[in-house]
């Protein structure tokens, strides 16, 4: 049976390719100093509220502003078991699922059967936070057969690789090329999520790189790759070993790095990528988690972490809000401990949710949406009883739009319709 909790909220205002590129290359006891890799530009207290009381309002995306779910009653459907699952996703303008699976492998799924595609188990560091975590397609793959991958290797740094799609859709882990290299100082916080924007663009999401309290002083630092949204151009067109977009915040500047595209992150485990809107389900500390959402045609945007957890002041009882991306919504520690993001529907079998956000906790295992108008406002959440499962790891869609949930427990599943209900 669902459960509708209604939460309004003010609205607060905060693809085309770029005009030109530019070329460009569990808290633990862990040392407290690390650095990036050189760049190699060629040119130049419990609960708080559950809903947020701000929002941030990207134009140019069309949602509906009302959505008659009150009524609706889903479950969930198994469709595979692996070891670890991930992430969801699959192939460009084919039906079949594609599984990331923690530990190195990625299996592509057609009618409950599983196959590998890729195996680097023996590349990745698997544990804890670690893994093989991401996994995109370009937007050429019907032509140029690329597809990104984002993993923890063996010195525990995180790796963008690019590989060759061969015959029969399985990838020689031979084809693999290194994109960039990202040193994680600690074991967490490694982020882990990669996706095309409409724009045509690689987005990484990157953790402060560990630890706890943003002990690396890395969130809002523009000289870092840690904490941040990295954007980035790749494939057969882009320089060596990737390109960065001109309008990039920090491209020419004399601080921060090229590939920079926003900052204030902690772990952003999981984003998705709708239209021009981008929704980050940023993990939070100790008390908040966060989703925020923002523009992909609006570059340098600093979501506050570590000045702000969430929408409260993290480090003083007094700090300056106005500055910072303010989270769309929030819940606190007594409801869960560990957002796990999250995608919008966009299929056809429940019209009744098209537009809904949604996203999990991974510690209490319920599953949420949200919804916003079209100018960025809260204007619906949902409590979905029914999909509630164990460790909720990801989120993900077919061709067709229908949606997945991950658990790292070993299922996937599809969410349907509960006809009987």
């Amino acid at each position: 049976m669902l459960v509708v909790a209604l939460a309004l909220a003010t609205a607060a205002c905060s693809d085309s390719t770029p005009a030109g590129t530019t070329s460009s290359a569990a808290t633990g006891a862990e040392p407290t100093t690390t650095s990036d890799p050189p760049r190699t530009t060629t040119s130049t207290a419990q609960p708080p509220p559950t809903a947020a009381t701000t929002t941030v309002a990207p134009p140019g995306t069309t949602t509906s502003p009302i959505f008659p779910a009150a009524d609706l009653q889903v479950r969930l459907e198994e469709v595979v078991q692996v070891d670890q699952p991930v992430l969801v996703v699959s192939f460009p303008e084919d039906p079949r699922l594609l599984v990331v699976d923690k530990p190195g492998r990625i299996w592509v799924v057609e009618a409950g059967e599983r196959e590998v595609v890729l195996d680097i188990r023996d590349l990745v560091t698997s544990g804890g936070e670690r893994g093989l975590l991401g996994l995109a397609f370009h937007p050429d793959f019907a032509s140029n057969r690329l597809f990104y991958v984002n993993y923890t290797d063996r010195s525990g740094d995180t790796i963008i690789a690019e590989y060759l799609m061969g015959d029969g859709d399985t990838a020689d882990a031979g084809t693999g090329r290194v994109v960039l290299r990202v040193r994680q100082p600690a074991t967490n916080h490694n982020g882990g999520m990669i996706a095309f924007g409409e724009d045509g663009l690689l987005y990484i999401g990157m953790g402060d790189g560990g630890g706890a309290n943003n002990q690396y002083r890395t969130a809002r630092n523009p000289n870092r790759l840690n904490g941040a949204m990295l954007r980035i151009v790749v494939g057969p067109e882009a320089p060596e070993p990737y390109g960065v977009p001109a309008d990039n915040p920090y491209v020419e500047k004399e601080e921060g790095r090229d590939e920079v595209w926003a900052i204030g992150l902690r772990n952003p485990w999981r984003f998705t990528i709708d239209g021009e809107r981008l929704y980050v389900a940023d993990v939070g500390q100790g008390r908040i988690e966060e989703i925020s959402v923002v523009s992909t045609s609006d570059p340098g945007p600093d979501f506050g972490w570590s000045v702000m957890e969430g929408d409260e002041c993290f480090r003083s009882s007094d700090c300056d809000a106005s500055e910072f991306v303010a989270p769309v919504f929030t819940y606190g520690h007594g409801q869960g401990c560990s957002i796990s993001g999250g995608v919008v529907y966009r299929g056809s079998e429940l019209p009744e949710i098209s537009g809904h956000y949604f996203f999990a906790d991974y510690c209490s295992g319920w599953v949420r949406s949200i919804a916003l108008d079209e100018s960025g406002a809260l204007v619906q959440e949902l409590e979905w009883p029914d999909l509630e499962l164990r460790l909720p790891t990801g989120f993900g869609t077919d061709a067709a739009g229908e949606m997945y949930i991950a658990s790292q427990a070993g299922p996937v599943y599809k969410v349907v319709r509960d006809e009987d209900g």
